[in-house]
C-alpha cells in the first residue's frame, strides 16, 4: 500500500482511518474488511530509564545513634542519590522526545482514577451546538487536567461515550463495527463528554469533561491505530470508535462515541485523519546538510533481536539463553515471535518510516534467496520514540524452518540469521540490518522457565552515508544521502583480527558481540546495585514441584493447619512459579475477601502522605522492567497500594521503604492480595512496630543484633567497636525494608520466604550470615571503607545465584533462640532504663522538654491539619448548601410555574368539557333530524313504489287490452283480404 497517499483528501465513501506504523497513515475503504489485521509494537517495549553514575562519595556517621540522627541516617540511606538523581532528571518529565509526548502523569491529589476498562466518570453534557474551537481561543485558567493551551486541537461536543472493550485484531474494520453495534446497543449507562482531536501526529487525543472541561483521559496519537465511523443506512450512522493499544502490544481496546450531531461523525472522522498525517514539523529533505567531518557521514544503529514462544496461556513470552554459549534456548513446535528493536545511538537523528520486510532463515552466512519473509504483526516507535519495533510471526512447524524446530543434540548448537529490511526517510535505498544469532533446540520434556527480564541479542552496525548532489536528486523533497557501506561491529572486528593475524588468538572471542551482560557479569564499579536487579528463573526439579504440589493439595485441606514439612521446604526457597499461592496461605490471606473489599474503597481516598508516597514509588525498583516507567501498571498499582495502606493505619501511615515490599509483593499476586498480604506483615510481623515509639524497637534491634555479633562474630565486633560504627549506621535499611532495597531479586524472594514462614527474626540470621561471609574483608577497612562497603560490593556480590544460594544456606543454618532474644530485649531496657536515671535532671529535663515539644508540634499539626480539614468540610457544607437553596429556588420556580400552568390546564379542560356538550347537543339534535328525515323519506319511498306497483299493474292491463285489440284486427284483416280474393275469383 503507498505510504505516500494523502490522507486529507476524504471521500464520502470513506469510513475509517488506520495507521501503517507510528509515523504513516493511510485511509481505509469499506472495502478494508479483509485486510490483514496487525498489532501495534510501540508499546510492547517500555522504555528503559537512564541510569546517572553515583560518584563514589563515602560518608562519615557520629553519634551515639540518638532517635534524631537515626531518621536523618535513614532519610540518607532510603534516599540514594543516584535514583533521586535519576527521578529528577529529564526522563522523569513529560515533554516530547523524538517528535512524541510523553503521557503526563495524573495528579495524585485525588482519587486514581479508574482504568478505562470501566466506564469514565464523566459528567453530564454541555449544552451547545457541534464545536470545533481551537484551544488557543480557550481562557488561560483552565485547570490542569485539561490540553495544554497552545495545542491545535479541535474539540468536539454533544458526544456520548457508549464504553471501551478489548479486541483482538486492532485494525479489523468487521470486529469494530461489530464492537460498536453491540455496545451501542448494550450501553445501559451512555455518558456526555467532549472529544479533542490534535491536529498534528504529535498530539494527544483527549477526553473532557464538557462542563468543566477538565481531562479525563488522553491517548497519544502514535497509541491509536484505527478510527472508524459507522456505515450510513445502519443504526450505528451516528457512532464513531477508535482502537489503542493499552501498554504493550498484546492488549488493544475500543473506544465508542455516539454523536448527537450526525455531520460530526464526518467531521470528526477526518480530524483524526489530519492527526494520523506524518509530522509537519520534521526537518525539511531540503534544507542543506552541514559540513561533514570524516566521522559525521557514519550513523550507528543498535539492533536488538529477541524470541517470544507461545508459553500455553495465550500469551507469548521471551525464550531465555545459554548463558555459557550465549544461544537462545528454544521448543521445538511452539508458535513464536520474532521482536526487532532498532535504536540509532549517534549522529543526527535519521527517521526510519517503516518496515517493509522481516526474514529468517536457519544457519549463517546464507544467500538472500535463502531468506524467509515472516508475517509482519506491527511496526511503530516505542513509547518514548527512541527505538522502533518490528514484530513478525515465526511458524517453526513450516518445511523451511525444518532446521530449527528439531531438538538440537546436547552440547551442541546451530546459527539463524535474521534480517530487517527498513525505509528510512533521508536515505535513498532501504537498509537491511542483518543478525546472526546462535539458537538450541531443547528436548520437548525439558522444563524451560522465562525470567522476568528479557533475554535478547544485540549488535552494533556502522551505517556510511554519502549527502547526495542537488543534480542528483529529483526534487527538492528527495532524500538526502545515499549508502556508501554497512558493517556490524562483529564484521568490523573480524576485519580487525584478519588484518592482524599475532593477535588472532587473543582476539578470536572478539568477534562474537555478546548480549548485554547480565547482573552477575556486570563491571565491578562505584555504582551502588539498583533496586529490583537480577533475574529469577521459573526453572525447578520435577521431584521439588511434585513435592510442593502434594504439600499444596494437604494444605488446602485444612488451611488452619501448616503442615509439618513447610519451614524444611521454604528453607530451600519456595519455587518461582509458586510463591503468589503459597505467600498468601503463609500470610493467612487466603479468605480475606474483607480486606480486599476494604481496599478499594481506601484507594478512592485522600491520603495526607501523597507526595511522599508519589516521590518513592519513581525510586522503587528502576532496574525492573514492570515498575521503571513512570506512569505505568506498575508504578500505578505500587502507587495505590501506598496509599491505600496509608489511609488504613492511620497511626503509621505510609513509612519509607515499605514501597519496596510492596513492590515484591506486586511481582507476584494482583494489587487487592499483594495489599492484603502487606497488611498482615506490618501487623502480624512485628514490621509496623519498628516504626513506632521514636522507633525504640527498631534500637533494641540493633542492640539485639550488636550482641548477637558479640557472641558469633566476636573479632568483627570488637573492629566495629574501635571504629566506632555502630548497627543502626548499616542494618538500618537491612531492618525497615526487609532487604528488599538493595539486593538482588533472587535474594529478596528467599528472604521473604523465610520472613513469612518463621517470622521477623530471620532478619537476625540473613543480618549474621552477610556479616559473617564478609568478614575477612570487613576487617581490612576502615570506617568510611566499612560504610561504602555495605552499600556497594555487599550487594553485588549476591547477583550470582550460587551466591546467594551459600549465604541463604549459611542464614538458615544459624541457630537463634527466641530466648535469647528476649533476653537481650530485656537488657536493652534495663540499659535504657539506667541511662535515664544517670542522666542529669537538667539532661533528662531537657530530654524530656524536647520530647514534649516534638508531641506538641505533632499535635498542633495534627490540629492544624484538622482544622484545615474542619473547614475544608465547611466551606464544601456551604456550597452544598448553596447549590441546595438554590436547586430549591429553582425548584419552587418550577413548582409555581407547574401550578400554573395546572390551573391553566384545568380551565382549558373545563372549556372543552363544555365545548363536547355542545357538540353532543348539536349531534343529537342533528341526529333527531336525520331520524325524521328518514322516516319521511321512508314514507315517500313507500309510497312511491306503490304508485309504481299500481301503474305497473295498469300498464300491464293495458298491454294486454292491447294486445287482445291488436289480434282482433289482425283477424279482420285476414277475414277482409280472404273475401276480397274470393270476390276476385
Amino acid at each position: 500500500m503507498d505510504d505516500k497517499a494523502s490522507v486529507g483528501k476524504i471521500s464520502v465513501s470513506s469510513d475509517s482511518v488506520s495507521t501503517l506504523n507510528s509515523e504513516d497513515f493511510v485511509l481505509v475503504s469499506r472495502l478494508g474488511d479483509e485486510t490483514p489485521s496487525t498489532n501495534n509494537g510501540s508499546d510492547d517495549e517500555k522504555t528503559g530509564l537512564k541510569v546517572i553514575s553515583e560518584e563514589g562519595v563515602s560518608f562519615k556517621i557520629v553519634g551515639n545513634g540518638s532517635e534524631q540522627q537515626l531518621q536523618q541516617e535513614l532519610e540518607d540511606v532510603l534516599m540514594d542519590p543516584s535514583v533521586t538523581e535519576l527521578v529528577d532528571g529529564p526522563d522523569h518529565l513529560g515533554g516530547v522526545e523524538h517528535g512524541y509526548p510523553t503521557t503526563a502523569v495524573p495528579p495524585r491529589s485525588g482519587p486514581v482514577p479508574p482504568k478505562l476498562e470501566i466506564v469514565l466518570p464523566i459528567q453530564g453534557a454541555q449544552e451547545s451546538e457541534l464545536n470545533e474551537r481551537s484551544y488557543r481561543d480557550e481562557p488561560s485558567d483552565l485547570s490542569p487536567g485539561t490540553p495544554v493551551p497552545d495545542e491545535d486541537s479541535v474539540v468536539f461536543s454533544k458526544l456520548t461515550y457508549l464504553g471501551c472493550a478489548s479486541v483482538n485484531a486492532p485494525r479489523s474494520e468487521v470486529e469494530a463495527l461489530r464492537m460498536v453495534s453491540i455496545l451501542r446497543s448494550q450501553c445501559q449507562m451512555p455518558l456526555d463528554v467532549s472529544l479533542s482531536v490534535p491536529g498534528v501526529s504529535e498530539g494527544t487525543v483527549r477526553l473532557l469533561d464538557p462542563q468543566t472541561s477538565t481531562e479525563i483521559a488522553n491517548y497519544p496519537i502514535y497509541k491509536i491505530l484505527f478510527c472508524v465511523r459507522g456505515h450510513d443506512g445502519t443504526p450505528e450512522s451516528d457512532c464513531i470508535a477508535f482502537t489503542e493499544s493499552h501498554y504493550n502490544s498484546e492488549i488493544f481496546r475500543i473506544h465508542v462515541f455516539r454523536c448527537e450531531i450526525q455531520e460530526a461523525v464526518s467531521r470528526i472522522l477526518y480530524s483524526f485523519a489530519t492527526a494520523f498525517r506524518r509530522s509537519a514539523n520534521k526537518a525539511p529533505l531540503a534544507a542543506k546538510a552541514p559540513p561533514l567531518t570524516p566521522d559525521s557521514d557514519v550513523f550507528t544503529f543498535t539492533v536488538s533481536l529477541e524470541i517470544k514462544e507461545d508459553d500455553g496461556k495465550g500469551t507469548f513470552s521471551a525464550v531465555s539463553k545459554d548463558k555459557d554459549r550465549q544461544s537462545f534456548k528454544l521448543r521445538p513446535g511452539m508458535d513464536k515471535k520474532i521482536v526487532i528493536y532498532v535504536q540509532q545511538t549517534s549522529n543526527k537523528e535519521l527517521a526510519i518510516e517503516r518496515c517493509f520486510g522481516l526474514l529468517l532463515s536457519p544457519g549463517k552466512n546464507v544467500k538472500n534467496s535463502d531468506m524467509h519473509l515472516l508475517d509482519l504483526e506491527s511496526m511503530g516507535k516505542s513509547s518514548d520514540g527512541k527505538s522502533y519495533i518490528i514484530t513478525g510471526s515465526w511458524n517453526p512447524n513450516t518445511p523451511q524452518f525444518h532446521a530449527v524446530n528439531e531438538e538440537t543434540p546436547k552440547d551442541k548448537f546451530m546459527y539463524m540469521t535474521t534480517a530487517v529490511d527498513l525505509v528510512i526517510t533521508e536515505v535513498e535505498e532501504p537498509v537491511r540490518f542483518l543478525l546472526e544469532t546462535r539458537v538450541r533446540v531443547c528436548s520437548p520434556n525439558e522444563r524451560l522457565f522465562w525470567p522476568f527480564s528479557k533475554r535478547s541479542y544485540t549488535e552494533s552496525f556502522y551505517l556510511k552515508l554519502r549527502p547526495m548532489e542537488n543534480t542528483e536528486r529529483k526534487s527538492n523533497s528527495d532524500t538526502l544521502y545515499e549508502v556508501v557501506s554497512l558493517e556490524s561491529e562483529t564484521e568490523r572486528e573480524r576485519r580487525k583480527t584478519t588484518a592482524s593475524p599475532g593477535i588472532l588468538s587473543s582476539g578470536s572471542h572478539s568477534s562474537m558481540v555478546p548480549s548485554p551482560p547480565e547482573d552477575d557479569e556486570e563491571e565491578d564499579n562505584d555504582e551502588p546495585l539498583l533496586s529490583g536487579s537480577g533475574d529469577v528463573s521459573k526453572e525447578c526439579g520435577e521431584k521439588i514441584l511434585e513435592t510442593w504440589g502434594d504439600l499444596l493439595s494437604k494444605w488446602h485441606l485444612n488451611l488452619a493447619v501448616r503442615p509439618k514439612q513447610l519451614p524444611a521446604l521454604v528453607r530451600n526457597g519456595v519455587p518461582e512459579a509458586l510463591r503468589g499461592e503459597v505467600w498468601q496461605l503463609l500470610a493467612g490471606c487466603h479468605n480475606n475477601d474483607h480486606l480486599v473489599e476494604e481496599y478499594r474503597t481506601l484507594i478512592t481516598k485522600e491520603s495526607p502522605q501523597d507526595s511522599a508516597i508519589t516521590r518513592d514509588i519513581n525510586r522503587t525498583f528502576p532496574a525492573h522492567d514492570y515498575f521503571k516507567d513512570t506512569g505505568g501498571d506498575g508504578q500505578d498499582s505500587l502507587y495505590k497500594i501506598c496509599k491505600a495502606y496509608s489511609v488504613y493505619d492511620e497511626e503509621i501511615g505510609y513509612c519509607q521503604g515499605q514501597s519496596f515490599l510492596a513492590a515484591v509483593l506486586l511481582l507476584h499476586m494482583p494489587e487487592e492480595q499483594a495489599f492484603s498480604v502487606l497488611v498482615k506483615i506490618m501487623f502480624e510481623y512485628g514490621l509496623r512496630e519498628l516504626f513506632k515509639q521514636n522507633f525504640e524497637d527498631l534500637h533494641c534491634k540493633f542492640f539485639q543484633l550488636e550482641r548477637l555479633m558479640q557472641e558469633c562474630i566476636p573479632d568483627l565486633y570488637a573492629h566495629f567497636l574501635d571504629l566506632g560504627l555502630e548497627a543502626h549506621m548499616y542494618a538500618s535499611q537491612w531492618f525497615l525494608t526487609l532487604f528488599t532495597a538493595k539486593f538482588p531479586l533472587y535474594m529478596v524472594f528467599h528472604i521473604i520466604d523465610l520472613l513469612l514462614c518463621e517470622g521477623i527474626s530471620v532478619i537476625f540470621n540473613v543480618a549474621l550470615a552477610l556479616l559473617k561471609t564478609s568478614k575477612d574483608d570487613l576487617l581490612q577497612t576502615d570506617f568510611e571503607g566499612a560504610l561504602k562497603f555495605f552499600r556497594v560490593p555487599v550487594p553485588k556480590r549476591y547477583r550470582s545465584e550460587e551466591n546467594a544460594k551459600k549465604l541463604m544456606e549459611l542464614a538458615c543454618s544459624m541457630k537463634i533462640s527466641q530466648k535469647k532474644l528476649k533476653k537481650y530485649e530485656k537488657e536493652y531496657h534495663t540499659i535504657r532504663e539506667q541511662q535515664e536515671q544517670q542522666e542529669a535532671p537538667i539532661e533528662r529535663y531537657e530530654r524530656e522538654n524536647r520530647r514534649l515539644q516534638e508531641a506538641n508540634m505533632r499535635l498542633e499539626q495534627e490540629n492544624d491539619d484538622l482544622a484545615h480539614e474542619l473547614v475544608s468540610s465547611k466551606i464544601a457544607l456551604r456550597k452544598d448548601l448553596d447549590n441546595a437553596e438554590e436547586k430549591s429556588d429553582a425548584l419552587n420556580k418550577e413548582l409555581l410555574i407547574t401550578k400554573q400552568k395546572l390551573v391553566e390546564s384545568e380551565d382549558e379542560k373545563r372549556r372543552l368539557e363544555e365545548e363536547s356538550a355542545q357538540l353532543k347537543e348539536m349531534c343529537r339534535r342533528e341526529l333527531d333530524k336525520s331520524e325524521s328525515e328518514i322516516k319521511k323519506n321512508g314514507s315517500i319511498i313507500g309510497e312511491y313504489k306503490q304508485i309504481c306497483s299500481q301503474l305497473s299493474e295498469r300498464l300491464e292491463k293495458q298491454q294486454t287490452a292491447n294486445r287482445g285489440e291488436l289480434e282482433k284486427i289482425r283477424v279482420g284483416d285476414d277475414s277482409n283480404t280472404h273475401t276480397a280474393d274470393c270476390g276476385l275469383m
